[in-house]
């Protein structure tokens, strides 16, 4: 074994504590020690090697962990964090700076082309009329995106050698032409990437790189990233949630507590050991639970990713949660047998841009007659999964539902039992597209990238009985008190400065909602953002609740609260037991009479896009696999006979993987 190498770390933290703020200057917002006496190096030598795995549930400072280690946020004593590596005369001179010699790419809030791009509603990402701003994903790489050329820094321009190798490893090579408006959510993902890799820096900090991949994306880019770590080139630091996977080529972990302090750190079986010893001994007794670092969140901790998938057990095991408790925690709703009318027909659906073909690029025999393009029904009480590789066009459905796509109106398709278009004749009106999007309640990505970042936590719910988002709210006195209903259920979630209350239930429930109307929605956490979101989808019982990838970037606790309340609304909710599990008992409010929201309803439908089968709610059964773009292959279409979010034979049935 050949010694470690005697060059300088990259960054070097030595008993460093971090603040947002100044801790003298005054503020109105809570300003903690972050990290306090941090010690972290990362070395700047691949051999032996070093890579580094940073865990932790919502709210424990994931990306703030990783923004620290390229400089931001206010450090002291301020000596305590330095980059010796950066002032050798190895690093090109334009990386000196540790903002440019360390990239961090995260995916939480802005698309691809924010701060270029001016769209205000969804519907600008497909029309044919593009905006003088548009670019492609080809100059988006180059860094062509600035419109006054002369402000371009050559510099920043990769060599062409660079950007062919990264572009073929990332599966990019189709796009290059396509806007970037165009692409789908997991296509962004690696654009992102690949134009960090193309800038050529040092570090890369890769801030939850596999949330919204498909699962044969996320087995194929795992080795990719640890080709890259394994040469230093650049080395990386990657960040996940408790219930994500471990790459097996990581040999570092970091587990953050709640409270954005580390829980534990060092080598990953060192760690992981650790834990397991935590867990095991708040089981038995021995130990009692810390309430920053809760038991059901270490406990997911502890599945590898492989080149083959995600393999191996949890923490203590898949047996250590009993299909009792399963069955408690994750509680099968059987879809509504009083099955309604069609709310959503299609009938040979294809979708094509330039000639190229994104939805519906095949030939399928429906009812012994062949038909061309994606034919499928959606009814009242129905309950779907929509799945599909990354670009399959799984997004371009939504945009056709909820008539947000142009091409909706010449194509067979019909809302409500009408057309977009008149038909002559029959004396019916076509619906209009504010009479559909009153009718349906969506979260995606695409809704969470153009929602104004200045509007209350309170705006953002209340927003559910608005025409657009930045009109004003329509309320009568339910809807506002089922908007307060929310804040109060949710409050642990969506307040900031939360404090687990000592007080009664009765008494927590009577406390102000004042921090609904000052918090603004860009102030809060990501995990926040993405329950707010969650809760104007489905708080006005629309007929048909629309869920994107709307679980993505909450932790296991937080997306357990939330599909329990898409289900039950406000008469379950969770009871935590001795050992730190946690099991569904009927809700106070439901024992007093006092439930303003209820779960989902034989007269709604659920239409449900995710790559995450934890993120799938257990109601859902029927489920429709779209094909590899292109590919010529029908979508298949099937039945699961248990809950997909813990029934791993039918999930795989459905990618088409292998059954063990």
């Amino acid at each position: 074994m050949r010694p470690p190498s005697i060059r300088t770390p990259v960054v070097n933290i030595a008993n460093g504590t971090f603040y947002r703020h100044h801790p003298n200057a005054g503020s109105i917002h809570p300003n903690p020690a972050l990290f306090r006496n941090l010690n972290f190096t990362l070395p700047s030598a691949a051999d032996p090697p070093t890579h580094w795995y940073v865990v932790g549930p919502s709210l424990s400072g994931k990306t703030t962990f990783l923004q620290l280690l390229r400089g931001a946020h206010l450090c002291t004593p301020p000596a305590a964090r330095t980059y010796p590596y950066l002032s050798s005369d190895v690093v090109p001179h334009k990386l000196r700076v540790p903002s440019r010699a360390i990239r961090y790419v995260g995916f939480n809030n802005d698309s691809l082309t924010s701060g270029v791009t001016t769209s205000a509603y969804l519907s600008a990402r497909y029309e044919s009329k593009r905006e003088n701003t548009d670019f492609s994903l080809r100059d988006f790489l180059l860094g062509n995106t600035n419109l006054n050329a002369l402000e371009r820094n050559r510099e920043d321009e990769p060599n062409t050698t660079l950007l062919d190798r990264v572009v073929t490893d990332l599966k990019l090579s189709q796009l290059l032409d396509l806007p970037v408006a165009f692409l789908s959510n997991g296509q962004g993902r690696r654009a992102r990437i690949a134009r960090a890799l193309l800038m050529a820096p040092e570090v890369l900090l890769l801030d939850e790189p596999f949330m919204g991949l498909d699962p044969p994306t996320v087995a194929g880019l795992s080795p990719l990233l640890h080709a890259l770590a394994s040469t230093a080139s650049p080395r990386l630091v990657l960040s996940a949630r408790p219930q994500d996977p471990i790459p097996d080529w990581i040999t570092h972990l970091v587990y953050l507590r709640a409270d954005c302090q580390v829980g534990a750190m060092g080598e990953k079986e060192t760690v992981l050991e650790g834990l397991r010893k935590y867990v095991r001994g708040v089981w038995n007794g021995a130990l009692v639970e810390d309430e920053k670092m809760a038991v059901h969140n270490v406990v997911q901790v502890g599945k590898t990713l492989t080149a083959k998938g995600i393999q191996g057990e949890t923490l203590m095991g898949d047996e250590a949660l009993n299909e009792e408790k399963m069955q408690l925690t994750n509680p099968a709703v059987v879809t509504p047998n009083n099955i309604g009318e069609p709310i959503v027909e299609m009938e040979g659906c294809q979708v094509q841009y330039r000639g190229k073909v994104a939805l519906g690029n095949w030939k399928d025999q429906i009812n012994g007659k062949e038909r061309q393009g994606l034919t499928w029904t959606v009814r009242r009480g129905q309950r779907w999964g929509i799945f599909g590789p990354n670009g399959s066009g799984k997004t371009t459905i939504v945009s056709l539902i909820c008539s947000d796509h142009p091409q909706t109106y010449s194509m067979p398709i019909k809302l409500f039992g009408r057309t977009r278009l008149p038909e002559p004749g029959s004396g019916v009106l076509p619906l209009t597209f504010w009479d559909i999007q009153a009718r349906i309640g969506h979260s995606s990505p695409e809704i969470h990238q153009h929602m104004p970042r200045n509007l209350t936590v309170r705006e953002i719910i209340e927003n559910a009985w608005a025409d657009t988002f930045r009109t004003k709210a329509k309320l009568d006195k339910l809807a506002t008190e089922k908007v307060e209903a929310c804040l109060r259920w949710f409050e642990a979630e969506l307040n900031p400065a939360h404090i687990a209350p000592s007080q009664s239930t009765q008494q927590a429930e009577d406390k102000s909602l004042q921090w609904a109307d000052h918090y603004m929605f860009g102030e809060l956490s990501f995990s926040a953002q993405r329950v707010a979101l969650f809760l104007r989808a489905i708080i006005k019982n629309p007929d048909i609740v629309v869920l994107d990838e709307a679980c993505s970037g909450m932790d296991d606790g937080v997306r357990n609260r939330c599909l329990l309340f898409l289900e039950a609304g406000q008469t379950k909710q969770y009871s935590k037991l001795g050992d730190g599990s946690e099991i569904i008992v009927e809700s106070e409010a439901s024992k007093a009479g006092n439930v303003r929201i209820g779960g989902l309803t034989d007269k709604q439908a659920l239409i449900c896009i995710s790559h995450v089968r934890e993120e799938i709610p257990s109601c859902i059964r029927e489920w429709i696999c779209l094909p590899e773009a292109n590919s010529g292959d029908p979508a298949r279409f099937g039945v699961a006979d248990a809950p997909l979010s813990r029934n791993e034979k039918n999930w795989k049935e459905i990618w088409g993987m292998k059954v063990a």
